[in-house]
Protein backbone atom coordinates (compact mmCIF):
# COMPACT_ATOMS: atom_id res chain seq x y z
CA UNK A 1 0.00 0.00 0.00
CA UNK A 2 1.21 3.59 -0.76
CA UNK A 3 2.37 5.15 2.72
CA UNK A 4 1.27 9.31 2.72
CA UNK A 5 3.52 11.78 3.79
CA UNK A 6 0.86 12.04 6.50
CA UNK A 7 1.46 8.89 7.66
CA UNK A 8 5.36 9.11 8.21
CA UNK A 9 4.13 12.32 10.12
CA UNK A 10 1.80 10.76 12.54
CA UNK A 11 4.24 7.89 13.41
CA UNK A 12 6.89 10.58 13.75
CA UNK A 13 4.79 12.27 16.21
CA UNK A 14 3.90 9.54 17.81
CA UNK A 15 7.25 8.19 18.67
CA UNK A 16 9.61 10.92 18.07
CA UNK A 17 11.82 9.15 15.66
CA UNK A 18 13.34 10.21 12.21
CA UNK A 19 11.19 10.62 9.45
CA UNK A 20 13.10 7.81 7.00
CA UNK A 21 12.74 5.81 10.07
CA UNK A 22 9.27 5.97 10.31
CA UNK A 23 8.84 5.67 6.72
CA UNK A 24 10.92 1.98 6.32
CA UNK A 25 9.00 1.24 9.07
CA UNK A 26 5.50 1.68 8.05
CA UNK A 27 6.35 0.14 4.41
CA UNK A 28 7.48 -3.17 6.12
CA UNK A 29 4.78 -3.29 8.33
CA UNK A 30 2.27 -2.10 5.64
CA UNK A 31 0.64 0.38 6.87
CA UNK A 32 0.05 -1.31 10.36
CA UNK A 33 0.67 1.66 12.85
CA UNK A 34 1.12 -0.78 15.79
CA UNK A 35 3.55 -3.23 13.77
CA UNK A 36 5.30 0.56 12.76
CA UNK A 37 6.30 1.39 16.83
CA UNK A 38 7.03 -3.04 17.49
CA UNK A 39 9.53 -2.51 14.25
CA UNK A 40 11.06 0.58 15.67
CA UNK A 41 11.20 -0.30 19.42
CA UNK A 42 12.72 -3.56 17.80
CA UNK A 43 15.26 -1.33 16.37
CA UNK A 44 16.32 -0.06 19.72
CA UNK A 45 16.76 -3.30 20.99
CA UNK A 46 19.51 -3.65 17.67
CA UNK A 47 21.17 -0.79 18.34
CA UNK A 48 21.52 -1.48 21.96
CA UNK A 49 22.71 -4.51 21.62
CA UNK A 50 25.48 -3.21 18.93
CA UNK A 51 26.75 -0.91 21.08
CA UNK A 52 26.50 -2.80 24.35
CA UNK A 53 30.40 -3.43 25.23
CA UNK A 54 30.98 0.67 24.08
CA UNK A 55 31.77 3.06 26.90
CA UNK A 56 29.55 5.62 28.45
CA UNK A 57 31.94 8.30 29.97
CA UNK A 58 29.19 11.16 29.79
CA UNK A 59 25.61 11.33 31.37
CA UNK A 60 23.63 13.21 34.27
CA UNK A 61 23.35 12.28 38.17
CA UNK A 62 19.46 12.55 39.38
CA UNK A 63 18.84 12.96 43.04
CA UNK A 64 15.87 12.92 45.09
CA UNK A 65 16.14 13.60 48.63
CA UNK A 66 13.26 15.00 51.19
CA UNK A 67 15.51 14.72 54.35
CA UNK A 68 14.74 11.86 55.57
CA UNK A 69 14.51 9.62 52.86
CA UNK A 70 16.58 10.08 49.16
CA UNK A 71 17.22 8.02 46.15
CA UNK A 72 19.59 8.94 43.17
CA UNK A 73 20.84 7.63 40.29
CA UNK A 74 23.44 7.72 37.00
CA UNK A 75 22.05 8.02 33.59
CA UNK A 76 25.22 7.17 31.24
CA UNK A 77 25.82 8.00 27.76
CA UNK A 78 28.54 7.97 25.38
CA UNK A 79 28.94 11.65 24.16
CA UNK A 80 28.21 15.05 25.58
CA UNK A 81 25.35 16.43 23.13
CA UNK A 82 23.55 13.53 24.35
CA UNK A 83 24.06 14.16 27.82
CA UNK A 84 22.10 17.71 27.16
CA UNK A 85 19.74 16.57 24.79
CA UNK A 86 16.13 17.14 26.05
CA UNK A 87 14.76 13.95 25.43
CA UNK A 88 17.77 12.36 27.37
CA UNK A 89 17.06 14.97 30.31
CA UNK A 90 13.65 14.53 30.47
CA UNK A 91 13.80 10.33 30.41
CA UNK A 92 16.11 11.31 33.25
CA UNK A 93 13.27 13.23 35.34
CA UNK A 94 10.28 10.90 34.09
CA UNK A 95 12.67 8.08 35.99
CA UNK A 96 13.02 9.82 38.61
CA UNK A 97 9.08 11.07 39.39
CA UNK A 98 8.83 6.92 39.38
CA UNK A 99 11.92 6.08 41.74
CA UNK A 100 9.77 8.92 43.78
CA UNK A 101 6.46 7.64 43.70
CA UNK A 102 7.82 3.79 44.14
CA UNK A 103 10.79 3.66 46.06
CA UNK A 104 12.94 1.14 44.24
CA UNK A 105 15.80 -0.61 46.60
CA UNK A 106 18.05 -1.82 43.39
CA UNK A 107 18.80 -0.93 39.99
CA UNK A 108 16.63 -3.64 38.38
CA UNK A 109 13.40 -2.48 39.78
CA UNK A 110 14.36 1.36 38.75
CA UNK A 111 14.31 -0.51 35.45
CA UNK A 112 11.18 -2.32 35.58
CA UNK A 113 9.72 0.83 37.06
CA UNK A 114 6.04 1.89 34.82
CA UNK A 115 6.58 5.03 33.55
CA UNK A 116 3.89 8.00 33.42
CA UNK A 117 4.14 7.50 29.68
CA UNK A 118 2.72 3.58 30.39
CA UNK A 119 6.02 2.34 29.63
CA UNK A 120 8.68 0.86 32.02
CA UNK A 121 12.00 2.87 32.17
CA UNK A 122 13.71 -0.01 30.73
CA UNK A 123 11.42 0.30 27.36
CA UNK A 124 11.77 4.29 27.41
CA UNK A 125 15.48 3.67 27.69
CA UNK A 126 15.07 1.21 24.97
CA UNK A 127 12.93 3.41 22.69
CA UNK A 128 15.31 6.60 23.01
CA UNK A 129 18.46 4.51 21.81
CA UNK A 130 16.66 3.59 18.66
CA UNK A 131 16.25 7.67 18.20
CA UNK A 132 19.58 8.59 19.11
CA UNK A 133 21.89 5.79 18.14
CA UNK A 134 24.52 5.52 21.23
CA UNK A 135 24.14 3.30 24.39
CA UNK A 136 22.06 4.74 27.37
CA UNK A 137 21.96 2.80 30.92
CA UNK A 138 21.59 3.26 34.44
CA UNK A 139 25.13 3.23 35.16
CA UNK A 140 24.61 3.17 39.26
CA UNK A 141 21.68 3.74 42.03
CA UNK A 142 20.55 3.64 45.68
CA UNK A 143 18.49 4.62 47.76
CA UNK A 144 18.43 5.47 51.38
CA UNK A 145 16.14 6.35 54.18
CA UNK A 146 18.12 7.67 57.54
CA UNK A 147 17.23 10.51 60.36
CA UNK A 148 18.87 13.21 58.37
CA UNK A 149 20.38 12.82 54.79
CA UNK A 150 22.38 15.74 52.69
CA UNK A 151 22.87 15.48 49.08
CA UNK A 152 25.90 17.58 47.38
CA UNK A 153 25.51 17.64 43.05
CA UNK A 154 28.25 19.38 41.34
CA UNK A 155 27.53 21.68 38.82
CA UNK A 156 28.65 19.79 35.95
CA UNK A 157 25.91 17.24 37.00
CA UNK A 158 28.54 14.19 36.59
CA UNK A 159 28.89 13.58 40.01
CA UNK A 160 26.25 13.43 43.21
CA UNK A 161 26.28 12.76 46.84
CA UNK A 162 23.97 11.08 49.42
CA UNK A 163 25.00 11.29 52.93
CA UNK A 164 23.12 9.64 55.86
CA UNK A 165 23.23 11.03 59.25
CA UNK A 166 22.10 9.52 62.62
CA UNK A 167 21.74 10.53 65.87
CA UNK A 168 21.54 14.41 64.43
CA UNK A 169 19.40 15.45 67.23
CA UNK A 170 18.42 19.19 67.21
CA UNK A 171 21.41 20.31 65.57
CA UNK A 172 21.57 21.93 62.80
CA UNK A 173 23.38 19.76 59.40
CA UNK A 174 22.79 21.80 56.97
CA UNK A 175 25.70 23.47 56.03
CA UNK A 176 28.61 20.59 58.11
CA UNK A 177 26.71 18.29 56.06
CA UNK A 178 27.20 19.72 52.58
CA UNK A 179 30.70 20.24 53.28
CA UNK A 180 30.56 16.44 54.23
CA UNK A 181 29.16 15.54 50.79
CA UNK A 182 31.38 17.95 48.80
CA UNK A 183 34.14 16.50 51.19
CA UNK A 184 33.31 12.58 49.38
CA UNK A 185 32.49 14.17 46.38
CA UNK A 186 36.33 15.71 45.75
CA UNK A 187 38.34 12.62 48.39
CA UNK A 188 36.63 9.89 46.67
CA UNK A 189 36.42 8.01 50.64
CA UNK A 190 36.16 4.19 50.22
CA UNK A 191 34.67 3.64 53.63
CA UNK A 192 33.19 5.67 56.56
CA UNK A 193 36.10 4.44 59.15
CA UNK A 194 38.99 2.25 59.16
CA UNK A 195 36.77 -0.45 60.59
CA UNK A 196 34.60 -0.27 57.30
CA UNK A 197 37.48 -1.50 54.82
CA UNK A 198 37.36 -4.49 53.06
CA UNK A 199 39.90 -6.96 55.01
CA UNK A 200 41.03 -7.31 52.00
CA UNK A 201 41.73 -4.47 50.89
CA UNK A 202 43.53 -3.75 54.21
CA UNK A 203 45.71 -7.23 53.76
CA UNK A 204 46.73 -5.88 50.34
CA UNK A 205 47.75 -2.87 51.66
CA UNK A 206 49.75 -4.37 54.82
CA UNK A 207 51.74 -7.05 52.26
CA UNK A 208 51.90 -3.56 49.72
CA UNK A 209 53.87 -2.05 52.85
CA UNK A 210 55.89 -5.16 53.82
CA UNK A 211 57.40 -5.74 50.14
CA UNK A 212 57.96 -2.00 49.87
CA UNK A 213 60.09 -2.25 53.25
CA UNK A 214 61.77 -5.37 52.25
CA UNK A 215 62.71 -3.77 49.02
CA UNK A 216 64.39 -0.44 51.41
CA UNK A 217 66.50 -3.24 53.11
CA UNK A 218 64.97 -3.00 56.12
CA UNK A 219 65.05 -5.13 59.30
CA UNK A 220 62.84 -8.07 59.15
CA UNK A 221 62.13 -7.29 62.77
CA UNK A 222 60.28 -4.15 62.54
CA UNK A 223 58.77 -4.58 58.77
CA UNK A 224 55.42 -5.35 60.29
CA UNK A 225 55.36 -1.71 62.38
CA UNK A 226 56.22 -0.08 59.24
CA UNK A 227 53.76 -1.64 57.27
CA UNK A 228 51.38 -1.55 59.77
CA UNK A 229 51.89 2.31 59.77
CA UNK A 230 51.87 2.73 55.98
CA UNK A 231 47.86 1.43 56.99
CA UNK A 232 47.51 3.72 58.66
CA UNK A 233 47.82 6.49 56.66
CA UNK A 234 46.07 4.85 54.08
CA UNK A 235 43.20 4.76 56.48
CA UNK A 236 44.13 8.91 56.78
CA UNK A 237 43.61 9.12 53.02
CA UNK A 238 41.11 7.15 52.31
CA UNK A 239 38.60 6.88 54.99
CA UNK A 240 35.83 9.63 55.36
CA UNK A 241 36.33 10.10 58.74
CA UNK A 242 40.28 10.05 59.16
CA UNK A 243 40.48 12.44 56.00
CA UNK A 244 41.80 15.88 56.46
CA UNK A 245 38.95 17.99 56.02
CA UNK A 246 39.75 19.64 52.51
CA UNK A 247 38.47 23.15 53.96
CA UNK A 248 39.90 22.94 57.11
CA UNK A 249 43.16 21.00 57.25
CA UNK A 250 44.03 21.08 60.57
CA UNK A 251 40.99 19.31 61.33
CA UNK A 252 39.95 15.51 60.33
CA UNK A 253 36.40 15.03 59.30
CA UNK A 254 35.61 13.32 62.21
CA UNK A 255 36.50 16.41 64.49
CA UNK A 256 34.28 18.84 62.01
CA UNK A 257 30.99 16.48 62.62
CA UNK A 258 31.56 16.37 66.47
CA UNK A 259 32.00 20.38 66.96
CA UNK A 260 28.56 20.70 64.63
CA UNK A 261 26.59 18.00 66.21
CA UNK A 262 28.30 15.91 69.03
CA UNK A 263 26.23 12.69 69.07
CA UNK A 264 25.86 12.48 65.08
CA UNK A 265 27.21 9.80 63.33
CA UNK A 266 27.63 8.74 59.14
CA UNK A 267 26.52 5.87 58.63
CA UNK A 268 26.31 5.70 55.12
CA UNK A 269 27.19 7.32 52.26
CA UNK A 270 27.69 6.95 48.20
CA UNK A 271 29.27 8.69 45.78
CA UNK A 272 27.71 8.51 42.10
CA UNK A 273 30.04 9.26 39.06
CA UNK A 274 29.59 9.66 35.63
CA UNK A 275 32.90 8.01 34.20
Amino acid sequence: MAITAQDVNKLRQMTGMGMMDCKKALQEAEGDFDKAIEILRKKGEKISLKRADNETKEGVVFIYNNGTEAAAFAFSCETEPVAKNTEFRSLGKAILEAVKANKPKTKEEVENLTLASGQTAKEAITELIGKIGEKLTISDYVFYTGEKIVEYLHSNEKVGVLVVFEGVGGADLSETGKDIAMQIAAMKPIAIDKDDVDPAIVEKELEVGREQARQEGKPENIIEKIAQGKLNKFFQEHTLLNQQFVKDDKKTVAQVLKEAAPTAKVVAFKRLAIA
